[in-house]
């Protein structure tokens, strides 16, 4: 268990001397640890991620990974509270975020549809000012959904010296404010074309999904200068494989069950912060499937009220 001591986060107490003391506690005890494995013939697990590594880093999926749910339809509840579009628009988005966090899985046919009406609403608006409310509605409905088993693992990166990246089909703006909140390095993200600051609704090339992901990891890689055979990759779907395949070292977090069995079969390691046995089927927590239920419900009478 000694090599899973950088996964707890570490407490500072008041006074220098005690934080001395309790580390000077601790490393006694992980040698000691570490001298019985050895004396009983079993090997401990080096330690990861490698202190000083500067040609190591960590890239990070977003959405059910980083985040509970999709960043594009938190996006999109902002920006219907700032009146960007009709009420119909946001019974979409509200119906798409629900059968996605149920589903645990990414729809492509749901998330072109999401992608199409984000364009479509953002277009003529300029991008300074997509940036601002970005940052508003991080606050808002973001950062309490971030996952706090993934965001140490992110931590444990940084603290080790290493770069930290979000790479996600999220618009790159929208990650760039979560990476920029959350203390990481940066983010990779679609791109959506731009003419003297203004958006024109049209993306520049496809969304940064799947296979996409890999390619942008290892442009990124070799322009940092970075050994993949050291890196590392976090993702909850199968669409992430390719990305996940390129490091050395893969991790399926709250896997969907492709990635699960794929993720079991090649012994790649695996994180799961979602509770009950409903989360393990489905790719949520149970308090989550529940209250996207209950909010899609609500959404639905509220609209049938209205329309009467």
């Amino acid at each position: 268990m000694a090599a899973l001591g950088w996964l707890t986060p570490r407490r500072r107490s008041a006074t220098a001397r005690s934080v001395l003391a309790g580390e000077a506690s601790a490393e006694a005890a992980r040698k000691s640890s570490q001298e019985v494995e050895e004396a009983s013939g079993t090997a401990a697990e080096p330690a990861f991620p490698v202190l000083g590594d500067d040609r190591a880093a960590a890239f990070f999926d977003l959405d059910n990974t980083v985040m509970q749910g999709a960043a594009l339809f938190h996006f999109g509840r902002g920006l219907y509270k700032r009146k960007f579009f009709e009420t119909r628009d946001l019974a979409k988005f509200a119906w798409q975020q629900a059968w996605f966090r149920l589903a645990g899985v990414e729809d492509p046919e749901h998330m072109q549809e999401a992608r199409d009406s984000a364009l479509s609403i953002v277009k003529g608006h300029r991008v300074a000012e997509l940036q601002s409310i970005g940052e508003e509605i991080y606050d808002e409905y973001m950062a309490e959904r971030i996952w706090p088993g993934t965001r140490a693992l992110a931590q444990a990166h940084l603290d080790a010296g290493q770069k930290v990246w979000l790479v996600t089909a999220a618009p790159v703006e929208i990650a760039t404010v979560i990476a920029r909140r959350l203390g990481l390095t940066g983010a990779l993200g679609t791109v959506a074309e731009s003419v003297d600051g203004v958006y024109t609704g049209k993306l520049v090339g496809e969304p940064l999904h799947g296979p996409a992901k890999a390619e942008a990891v290892r442009a990124l890689a070799a322009a940092e200068g970075l050994d993949l055979g050291r890196c590392a990759a976090y993702s909850d779907s199968h669409n992430d494989i390719p990305m996940l395949s390129l490091v050395g070292h893969p991790y399926a977090i709250n896997p969907d069950s492709k990635l699960r069995k794929h993720a079991r079969r090649l012994e790649w390691r695996l994180r799961d912060y979602r509770t009950g046995r409903k989360a393990a089927k489905v790719g949520i927590p149970a308090a989550a499937g529940v209250g996207a239920v209950a909010g899609g419900t609500a959404a639905a009478i509220a609209l049938h009220r209205r329309r009467r």
